[in-house]
């Protein structure tokens, strides 16, 4: 039988661990060596809830719920772009300008060209992939540092945003169209949000059985069944009881519902693809994923593209929300919360650490402040001093967690 590393046999008496005891001294171990995963925002989301609730119970009623989800979509669109640009150990700072670009490019073609919807999406889609691109060749080819041409981007195109939408300033859209309609107006019915409750749970519990019978099949430790089929069925269950409770209001929004299945199929493209693997490694240590003959620019150009993309799509969404695109569109706040959202859901500044769930549970815990402290009353400065200190300790614990996985020697 083939030896098992330190770390296989540390997860298999994670998964298997039947005890209390078991479980808290594994998740002791995992803390002590700087891996952390989720768990510090998970913590800290249930802390936010749980302290926005005593101070006013409207915040876990199911319309105020409903109404997070919708508003945490459109910027939380953008911040999936953001956690693949941080994978990499780089930044974006003009994401906000080109979800402003991409809403404009939208609402002129739209109302003034008389052109059709889903072609309008597709050529604001197109611009966002050609501003990657145009980035990814100034860091590859020129060497340009990712802080300088994103924060020229930043200035640049909020000037191009300002010459589409012209002396007009303001752009509605029309309230009849499908845009409008799936932002605020288009929920799943109650059936269909059950159905795809327990579907999502069936589906976790197949692609668990495949992870199993390949890791036994190399000889390697594998998760228990009994075990997995425990979680699969609390998955199951949670998400039910989810839907439920948001269809006391309106239910699950088609928006954040694309918005939550584009985190799904990028988090499997980035742990199960060979494209993902090298984002990871490139992010590690670029000499090294280099050496090991990984086209270390081609991922470079395809995640600056697809940041921009994830940029544009999310302005495009934040213009169906809003039913309108103006000269405040994609402002500073969207560019602090789309980056604030990856480092506080657990993407590590330093490249090469992170999970695209961080966009999930990231802008969940920023909608989350914003809303929380709207229904006690504060005001708006509050909000930015909270999200800083939010940000700091997040960005705390990053630093820490690094520390100890090099103590550790895990790198």
């Amino acid at each position: 039988m083939s030896e098992r590393s330190p770390s296989d046999r540390s997860d298999e008496r994670l998964i298997t661990a039947t005890s209390p005891r078991a479980v808290l001294t594994g998740l002791g171990r995992r803390m002590r060596s700087g891996d952390l995963g989720m768990m510090p925002v998970i913590v800290g989301l249930t802390i936010i809830w749980i302290v926005f609730y005593a101070l006013n119970p409207r915040f876990l009623s199911s319309r105020n719920l409903v109404e997070i989800s919708l508003d945490a979509a459109t910027i939380g669109m953008i911040s999936v772009g953001v956690v693949l640009v941080l994978l990499l150990g780089e930044i974006d700072l003009s994401i906000g300008s080109v979800s402003g670009v991409g809403g404009a490019i939208l609402a002129t073609l739209l109302v003034y060209q008389g052109i059709s919807l889903p072609l309008a999406i597709l050529i604001a889609l197109a611009a966002g992939l050609a501003i990657g691109t145009f980035y990814g060749m100034l860091y590859t080819v020129f060497g340009v540092p990712s802080f300088v041409f994103t924060l020229a981007g930043l200035l640049g195109f909020l000037g191009l945003q300002l010459t589409i939408l012209g002396d007009r300033g303001t752009v509605n859209l029309p309230v009849s169209s499908w845009i409008v309609e799936f932002a605020s107006f288009s929920f799943l019915s109650p059936l269909a949000s059950y159905v795809l409750a327990v579907a999502a749970g069936l589906v976790y519990l197949a692609v668990s059985l495949r992870t199993v019978a390949r890791r036994k099949a190399a000889n390697l430790s594998a998760p228990s069944l009994t075990g997995i089929g425990l979680r699969a069925g609390l998955l199951i269950v949670g998400l039910v009881l989810g839907a439920y409770y948001l269809n006391i209001d309106r239910g699950i929004g088609y928006m954040p519902l694309l918005w939550v299945l584009t985190i799904v199929v990028v988090d499997l493209a980035l742990r199960r693809t060979r494209w993902g693997r090298h984002v990871f490694a490139v992010g590690g240590n670029e000499e090294a994923a280099r050496r090991a003959g990984i086209p270390v620019n081609r991922i470079y150009l395809s995640v600056f593209a697809l940041t921009s993309m994830f940029a544009v799509l999310g302005g495009v969404l934040a213009a169906g929300r809003l039913q309108s695109v103006s000269l405040d569109s994609g402002g500073t706040d969207t560019n602090l919360m789309a980056i604030a959202a990856a480092v506080i859901g657990g993407t590590s500044l330093f490249g090469g650490r992170g999970s695209a769930y961080a966009a999930l549970f990231g802008m969940l815990v920023l909608q989350s402040i914003a809303s929380g402290l709207n229904l006690v009353g504060v005001e708006a400065e509050v909000r930015y001093i909270v999200t800083g200190a939010v940000l700091l300790l997040a960005v705390t614990i990053d630093s820490l967690a690094r520390r100890a996985r090099r103590s550790s020697g895990r790198g």
